[in-house]
């Protein structure tokens, strides 16, 4: 496959993203499978936001990507080599392959109208990374309700922090219709330097069904056997819920709305050491039991 889609990508790496791919505290034994995961969806989501591709090309593409990790064919070195690595590990390819869905849908959609209907958007552009994680670390699926919301309020936080951005460069808008058409706002105030304040109560009151969300997947770290994989879920727990604090009081328009390097540090040690002392407390309890 060598089309300048997928030969150019975006430039972007695992270390760009904002919460951890594979980081030093996921075993080194889990990161092949992980990295080879992260790169077919890297290159997936390359191809539906490639401003240059008409719709049915993205579909094409994003075919020859599925073909590739199903069997069908074997044009995609980096899917065929994730195909690979999921049959060595004995890992079912319906994650990866729900993923494909959202692409699909970038590559066709553009808005959405509710927030239920961002939710079923969320079920595959989100969710199944999360699953697929727990499968890689031999989790029970009764993780995966609350894996489903981390990942969807992870998804949601990405669409408030780039809904300026997400507008301008490739017209899409992630806020749902019905929120703006409440308060009076149109669509197009997306591409404002700085948001109106009824644009900033849409928003505000999204961050705060983000909450929501972090709070069901709260229990999801002492419910994760893997140590090290629950502290990766403690660490992005906490990420998720200090950006969604800020996202909750500031305009996402006018500024980048991220933590910094500090701030990053701070809410990831409290996340470890939550999970660290939970442990030594025995607050260890599966979800089935709840």
């Amino acid at each position: 496959m060598t089309t300048a889609a997928i030969a150019e990508g975006s430039g972007k790496g695992h270390r760009d993203e904002n919460f951890p791919v594979a980081s030093a505290i996921i075993a080194a034994r889990h990161r092949p499978v992980v990295m080879a995961f992260y790169r077919v969806a890297r290159m997936a989501d390359d191809v539906a936001d490639h401003a240059d591709l008409l719709p049915k090309e993205k579909l094409r593409q994003l075919a020859l990507i599925a073909d590739s990790l199903t069997g069908a064919a074997d044009g995609v070195p980096a899917a065929v080599h994730l195909r690979g690595q999921l049959a060595a590990r004995g890992l079912s390819n319906t994650h990866i392959l729900d993923l494909l869905e959202a692409f699909r849908r970038d590559a066709v959609k553009s808005r959405y109208a509710d927030w239920e209907e961002l939710m079923d958007y969320c079920r595959y552009s989100a969710a199944p990374v999360g699953r697929f994680m727990l499968d890689v670390h031999g989790e029970a699926p009764t993780t995966w309700p609350a894996s489903d919301a981390l990942c969807a309020a992870l998804q949601v936080i990405n669409h408030l922090q780039d809904c300026g951005k997400d507008y301008r460069e490739i017209d899409r808008v992630y806020v749902p219709l019905d929120a703006l058409t409440r308060a009076g706002v149109a669509v197009e105030t997306l591409g404002a330097d700085a948001a109106s304040p009824a644009l900033q109560g849409v928003i505000h009151d999204l961050a705060g069904r983000t909450a929501d969300l972090l709070a069901l997947s709260r229990r999801l770290s002492g419910a994760t056997r893997d140590t090290r994989l629950a502290l990766e879920i403690g660490v992005i727990q906490t990420i998720a819920e200090a950006l969604t604090r800020r996202l909750k009081a500031r305009d996402p328009l006018a500024e980048r709305v991220t933590l910094s390097p500090l701030d990053a540090l701070v809410a990831a040690s409290l996340g470890a050491g939550g999970v660290l002392a939970g442990r030594l407390m025995g607050r260890q309890t599966p979800l089935s039991a709840a």
